[in-house]
């Protein structure tokens, strides 16, 4: 399988702290991974890292496109790790409230058109163009996640499963081939959680993205990840397969506990 994201000794410190600390990780085609652990373990500071929000300390983020070659983005801003290929999901739910679902997903395409300005204000036959396909490629995703029946709603009107939903329509509508999504399922109850294990899995299988997550809920995780990574006071502790994950005595210490023998 082709590498997409390369990462290797990550390591980011706050002054006199480290929140992570030498942290490897590769990311293939068709695969999902989930990166888990207790809360403060450094997860959400390794994804903040890898997109571009922090600058690591040490270490290098590669990306490998499907076509082209090997790009280190280490200092690159989140907009330009986006225009390559690799989007994210907040743990914090960050959708524009007072515009329509619609509109939400809309907003992320902007990376992939080429109007100006100008060419907005004119309204050229170009414009027109790319704003017609703009709107049928973001139906298309609203499609995708189920909310095709609330693309006029405004955002905040949604059901809080239904605002997770949006955010990873969004996320797809920049053409991503690497989808990082940071505590999906966080406050769903177990229906919302069922149909986010299959979205995602859909999304792999039929967008061919793969799927890098943070995730709490052990069941969901072990359910649809093809290999898991485990931190613990930012350091890697672990990396497998569920099962070598469900297994693994310093796992069990420091996060699974019973929730293994579920």
């Amino acid at each position: 399988m082709k590498k997409l994201l390369e990462v290797k000794q990550l390591t980011m410190d706050f002054g006199g702290l480290r929140a992570v600390d030498r942290v490897s990780m590769e990311i293939c085609e068709g695969e999902i991974v989930a990166l888990i652990g207790p809360n403060g373990a450094g997860k959400t500071t390794f994804f903040n890292c890898v997109t571009g929000i922090y600058k690591p300390s040490f270490g290098e983020v590669l990306l490998h496109p499907p076509q082209g070659k090997a790009v280190k983005i280490n200092g690159f801003k989140p907009n330009r790790v986006t225009g390559i290929g690799m989007a994210r999901t907040f743990q914090n739910i960050r959708l524009f409230p007072a515009m329509t679902v619609l509109e939400n997903v809309m907003i992320g395409r902007h990376c992939r058109t080429t109007t100006n300005i100008l060419g907005a204000v004119l309204r050229g036959a170009g414009s027109r163009r790319q704003e017609r396909e703009t709107v049928e490629m973001s139906y298309h995703l609203l499609e995708k996640v189920g909310l095709q029946g609330f693309a006029n709603e405004f955002a905040r009107n949604l059901p809080y499963g239904a605002q997770r939903r949006l955010e990873i329509a969004r996320a797809m509508a920049t053409e991503p081939f690497l989808l990082l999504l940071d505590e999906p399922a966080a406050g769903m109850n177990p229906q919302e959680t069922h149909d986010l294990d299959e979205l995602i899995v859909r999304i792999r299988d039929e967008e061919k993205i793969a799927i890098l997550l943070i995730e709490h809920d052990m069941k969901l995780v072990m359910n649809i990840s093809d290999r898991i990574y485990v931190m613990e006071y930012g350091k890697e502790i672990a990396k497998g397969t569920p099962q070598e994950i469900r297994t693994n005595p310093k796992v069990i210490e420091a996060y699974l506990g019973e929730e293994a023998h579920a």
